[in-house]
């Protein structure tokens, strides 16, 4: 078994007093080793490598560490910083594709502020791909009473349905039912396929989508022997009587997946990143800056993130093959 590996996120934000709530939280389960500047923590434990992290977890939080360039001012992001906000992210990976670590969960980003020092991708999801080499990554947002992924992600809405084809509907959903029989044990997902327009389209009278792109994925999908149904009204498959009926829920753009999640959980939601050869989650929420250094941020997120991690983590290392 191997420590968990937590990225600094941007340290201006609410990433520091989360992280240390995590630990209190979670300091007699499975150990995780933060990546950051030990200035931010002066109660962690500087360790030499992850290893070290199971000898020191139950006392303090282990830290692996990263320079900061800038003064921390809590609320105030500063572009200085983003290298060691990168470089944290980078190393993270590095050490669970290597096996040092068994999963990485990220910390919230200031997006803005790595564009501003030119960062090149839309977000984590698509920088972690670049880093292992996929083509494909699919965000899945995971709750206890909701699992979604959206099929198109960090693109304007108008740009998301000229993404959207079969194609890319039966890969995004091939990656998402292989990621629920191996990181979540569940032996036949069952996957509802939300339709685009409003109702479903009424068999066509409010858009052609529904028979045009997603039914050519669904018979697709269903000839490959995937249990899926759709495409379903998107205003009525949320409902409590209905989410019982799937395993997750595929969505064609991003809103229409994280509206439902965040209304129905917003503190244990839990962004995971299917497709990657290693395990990645992150808290579902931003870097809050607006409270950020005030004491008042929930932790919820991030703990549900570093669990799910461990559970999935602990799947991987007891499948047979």
């Amino acid at each position: 078994m191997t420590p968990i590996a937590l990225t600094m996120g941007d340290p201006a934000g609410i990433g520091p007093e989360i992280t240390r709530a995590a630990w209190q939280e979670l300091r007699r389960g499975r150990p995780f080793v933060l990546l950051a500047d030990p200035i931010l923590f002066p109660e962690a434990r500087v360790v030499a490598n992850p290893a070290e992290a199971f000898a020191v977890f139950a006392e303090a939080l282990p830290i692996l560490p990263l320079k900061l360039d800038a003064t921390v001012v809590p609320g105030k992001p500063d572009g200085a910083n983003a290298a060691a906000v990168i470089a944290s992210i980078e190393r993270a990976t590095r050490l669970t594709q290597a096996g040092e670590t068994a999963a990485i969960v990220t910390n919230p980003i200031s997006k803005a502020t790595l564009y501003g020092a030119g960062f090149a991708y839309p977000g984590h999801t698509e920088y972690l791909a670049a880093l292992t080499g996929v083509a494909l990554p699919v965000m899945m947002l995971a709750a206890p009473a909701l699992r979604v992924v959206p099929i198109t992600i960090h693109v304007s809405l108008r740009a998301a349905l000229d993404l959207l084809t079969p194609e890319l509907i039966v890969a995004t959903t091939r990656i998402t039912a292989a990621a629920l029989l191996r990181d979540f044990g569940i032996a036949r997902p069952r996957i509802a396929m939300a339709g685009l327009n409003p109702h479903a389209s009424e068999q066509g009278a409010m858009g052609c989508e529904e028979t045009q792109i997603i039914q050519v994925a669904i018979d697709a999908l269903r000839a490959e022997g995937h249990d899926i149904s759709g495409p379903w009204p998107p205003d009525t498959m949320f409902t409590a009587r209905a989410r019982p009926t799937y395993d997750v829920a595929m969505c064609m753009y991003h809103d229409q997946a994280l509206i439902p999640l965040k209304t129905l959980d917003m503190d244990g939601g839990v962004n995971v990143t299917l497709g990657l050869p290693i395990v990645r989650t992150s808290p579902d929420h931003g870097t809050a800056f607006g409270i950020a250094g005030k004491g008042i941020a929930d932790p919820a997120s991030l703990i549900a993130a570093l669990r799910l991690a461990a559970k999935i983590a602990a799947i991987k290392e007891t499948a047979p093959c």
